[in-house]
C-alpha cells in the first residue's frame, strides 16, 4: 500500500488545496505549512453559536444576535477562523470540484467535534442541502462531501437522502446583511421523512458559518419535525 502510495504520488503529484505547493504527508490533500497558519476557534466565543469574540471575557458570553432572536439549533461550533489558506481549500472544495479535501477537512470537524460536543451523544449526521437544480450543475453536495467523511470519523450513519431538502432556490447569500440573510432563507427548508428524524439528535455539518442564518433555518425546520437536538460544526468561522 505504502509502496502503491508512492508510485501514484510521482506520477500523478498531489498538490496542497491551499497553497498548491507539493504535499508531503501521506495521503494529505493540505500541507504542513497550510495546516500550521490556520487559526482555530478558541474562546471567547458566543456559548450559543460559536462566534469568535476579541479581547477578554471571563464569563459565559452569549451574543447580542443569539439573545434577541435565538438560532434554530442547540449549539454551534467551527473549527477554524474562515482566514488565510482555509478560504482557498475550501473555495476549492465548493466550486472547482475538490472533493478530495473533503477528509482531510472533516478531521478539522472531528476534532471541533470531540473538543466541544463530548457532552452530546449523536444518533447521526446530517448535512445542508442544495437546491436540486443548483446540485445538478455543481454534480454535488460539498457539504454532503463533509458529512459523509465527518461520519466515518466518528462512527455516525448519514442522513439518508432527500431528508432535509432545499425547497427554493436562495442563489447565495454573499453580499447580503446578516437581516437580509435570515430573510432570504428563511422557511426555505423542509423534512421530507419527520417519522426517521423523530427523537433524534443530529448532528449538521456544513462548510462555513457566516451569520448562522443557513444551519439555523435548516435546523428549525428539522426540530420542528420532532428531532430531540440539533447541534452544528462547520469547518470555518467568518
Amino acid at each position: 500500500m505504502a509502496f502503491g502510495g508512492a508510485l501514484l504520488d510521482l506520477l500523478y503529484p498531489r498538490v496542497c488545496g491551499g497553497c498548491g505547493q507539493r504535499v508531503g504527508g501521506e495521503g494529505m490533500q493540505l500541507c504542513w505549512d497550510c495546516l500550521s497558519a490556520l487559526q482555530p476557534v478558541v474562546d471567547p466565543f458566543c456559548s450559543h453559536c460559536g462566534d469568535p469574540v476579541e479581547g477578554m471575557i471571563e464569563h459565559r458570553y452569549r451574543c447580542g444576535p443569539c439573545r434577541k432572536d435565538a438560532p434554530g439549533f442547540d449549539r454551534a461550533r467551527s473549527a477554524v477562523r474562515y482566514r488565510g489558506p482555509i478560504c482557498d481549500a475550501l473555495q476549492a472544495l465548493k466550486y472547482n470540484g475538490g472533493g478530495h479535501l473533503a477528509a482531510d477537512l472533516a478531521r478539522l470537524l472531528a476534532a471541533c467535534v470531540r473538543t466541544h460536543f463530548t457532552d452530546i451523544a449523536f444518533d447521526a449526521v446530517a448535512f445542508v442541502p442544495l437546491y436540486a437544480k443548483r446540485q445538478r450543475a455543481r454534480t454535488y453536495n460539498q457539504s454532503r462531501l463533509l458529512a459523509v467523511q465527518l461520519g466515518r470519523e466518528l462512527g455516525l450513519g448519514l442522513m439518508p437522502p432527500r431528508t432535509l431538502k432545499r425547497t427554493r432556490d436562495t442563489g447565495t447569500q454573499t453580499g447580503l446583511t446578516a437581516p437580509e440573510r435570515r430573510i432570504n432563507v428563511e422557511n426555505a427548508f423542509a423534512v421530507t421523512q419527520a417519522e426517521w428524524v423523530e427523537g433524534r439528535v443530529l448532528l449538521l455539518v456544513d462548510d462555513v458559518m457566516t451569520t448562522g442564518a443557513t444551519v439555523s433555518a435548516c435546523s428549525r425546520a428539522i426540530k420542528e419535525a420532532g428531532a430531540a437536538g440539533v447541534y452544528v460544526v462547520t469547518v470555518a468561522r467568518g
